[in-house]
Order: structure tokens, then C-alpha cells, then sequence
């Protein structure tokens, strides 16, 4: 039996929380998620024996708790398991508290992107990234569109020149203020283009579901 992350909480200052529901997560989501606790919670290396055992008790990555947890989220992808989206909301709304929650959202973008990545064939990431144009972004396009799918829960399309990215009901949408949530799925896009396309593009949120918006979308430049 492992502990539950996902009590009854108060959500984090300035935060309205909002009627959220959909499918289940992919499970890699809650692993980077808390992956990224953990790494932002790790005590300087030069630090002696008995304050890393104090900062062991008082800080939440280094917990047993967190520990458990990541172990069985990272059986549920190697299982190529999903997580219901209540458990992964209320794990996104915990980290929406702390302090630092707009750094672990952001990292967790990353790392979601970093591993969704190696699902991808070497032959199709080389192709994106050195073909001309005409012939390598339509590679890259699709592997984005399945990437955003399975794991951003999120459709992705070309309008022209620019490629907008629509969530419906993001999980991380409301858990931290001024939209900070939603800075794990502008770097997780911002990381899947670098590694796809070789260009590091500038993602520009255009809609949120916590400033009023029907959805939270995402737009880039796709040209290269």
C-alpha cells in the first residue's frame, strides 16, 4: 500500500480553484512531477552528515513519502500505465503551495519532454532537425501531435506560419498563482521543439482557464 499525496487542501494563496476534470494521466506526468520535488529539495553536496539528516525531516522531497510514491509512478511507466486525473490534480495543487512551485512545474515540462523524446526513433528526430523544411517539419509535426496527446492531453495544430497548442482541462491549470501552473506544459512544448526541430522557440501563452479563458492554449513561431 503506498501513501496518499492527495489530501483535502486549501489551495495556494490567490488561487480560485476551478472545476477541473478529465481523463487519466499518463503516469510519467505525477513521476516528473515529484522527480522534480525531489531534485529542487536535494541538500548542496558539501553540506555536513546531521544537516542533511535535519533537512531529510523537514523538507517534502526527501520524504519516505515521496520516495514511495515515484517508485510506484515509475513501475506505472514502465507499465505504460495512466493515473486517474484526481489523484494527478491534487498532487499538482500540493505543489502549487510551495514556494518555489513555478521552478518544479517548469522542470517537470521538461522532464516529460526529455523522456517522451526517447520514445521517438533516432532516424525521426534527425530527420526534423536536419531535412529541409518542406521535408522535415511535417516529421517532426506528427511525432509533436502524438507527444502532446498522450501526454499534455492536448491538441496541437498548425494555423499558418505559428502552431497553437489547446489543453482543455490542463491539470496543473489552477494550482499555483498568476497562471504558474501552466509553465510545465510552455516548457514541456518548448523542449519537445528544441529536440525535434533543433530550434529553441519562444512559446507565448495566449489563453488560460484561470484568467477567464474556455481553455489554455500556447503559440509559437513555426517557421525555422
Amino acid at each position: 500500500m503506498y501513501p496518499d499525496l492527495s489530501p483535502r487542501l486549501t489551495p495556494a494563496a490567490g488561487v480560485a480553484l476551478l472545476p477541473l476534470a478529465g481523463s487519466p494521466v499518463d503516469a510519467l506526468v505525477p513521476l516528473a512531477l515529484l522527480e522534480s520535488v525531489r531534485a529542487l529539495d536535494l541538500p548542496a553536496a558539501d553540506l555536513d552528515t546531521e544537516l542533511v539528516h535535519e533537512l531529510r525531516n523537514k523538507r517534502f522531497g526527501l520524504s519516505d513519502t515521496v520516495y514511495m510514491q515515484i517508485k510506484r509512478y515509475g513501475e506505472a511507466v514502465r507499465r505504460q500505465q495512466r493515473v486517474p486525473f484526481d489523484e494527478v490534480l491534487a498532487l499538482s495543487r500540493l505543489i502549487g503551495r510551495r514556494p518555489d512551485a513555478d521552478l518544479v512545474f517548469r522542470e517537470a515540462g521538461r522532464r516529460v519532454a526529455r523522456a517522451s523524446l526517447a520514445t521517438v526513433s533516432s532516424t525521426t528526430r534527425r530527420a526534423g532537425r536536419s531535412l529541409p523544411g518542406p521535408l522535415g517539419r511535417p516529421i517532426a509535426l506528427r511525432s509533436l501531435r502524438a507527444i502532446c496527446r498522450r501526454y499534455l492531453d492536448g491538441r496541437l495544430e498548425r494555423q499558418g506560419s505559428t502552431l497553437l497548442l489547446e489543453v482543455l482541462s490542463p491539470v496543473t491549470a489552477d494550482a499555483a498563482p498568476d497562471c504558474g501552473g501552466c509553465g510545465f506544459q510552455e516548457a514541456a512544448l518548448r523542449e519537445l521543439l528544441l529536440g525535434l526541430t533543433g530550434v529553441d522557440h519562444a512559446i507565448q501563452a495566449v489563453a488560460c482557464l484561470s484568467r477567464g479563458d474556455r481553455t489554455c492554449q500556447w503559440r509559437t513561431d513555426w517557421r525555422r
